[in-house]
């Protein structure tokens, strides 16, 4: 197992939040579709057990998965995607991408201004 840092967990959560966009883009554009189920992705609570272990974190115990909830209401032809909801969930996610993103420019800069100012 090798330890994981910093960059390796604001990378995998960026690679979640790219994925849980396509995630909800894939619910939208089955909106329509008779029996489709929305699909989502699990990583909070993955990286949670992870670092709450206070062991090294392995990168592979935070990858994120697909999954299915199968906790929404299902309407009439089978289908359990509410508009509204996944609008509201890409705002969110929107924003977690966001902070992933300006994160990982922070530590980077840290990481060029200690190697520039040696």
């Amino acid at each position: 197992m090798a330890k994981t840092g910093i960059v390796e967990l604001l990378e995998s959560g960026l690679k979640a939040e790219t994925m849980r966009q396509q995630a909800m883009a894939n619910n939208v554009a089955n909106i329509q579709t008779p029996g489709y189920r929305r699909i989502d992705v699990q990583f909070e609570k993955l990286l949670a057990k992870a670092l709450e272990s206070g062991d090294e974190v392995d990168a592979e115990e935070i990858e994120p998965k697909l999954y299915q909830p199968k906790n929404t209401a299902v309407n009439t032809n089978g289908n359990d995607v509410n508009l509204e909801d996944e609008i509201g969930e890409m705002v969110k996610n929107s924003l977690r991408y966001k902070a992933f993103v300006r994160l990982m420019s922070k530590k980077f800069s840290q990481i060029d201004e200690a190697v520039n100012n040696r």
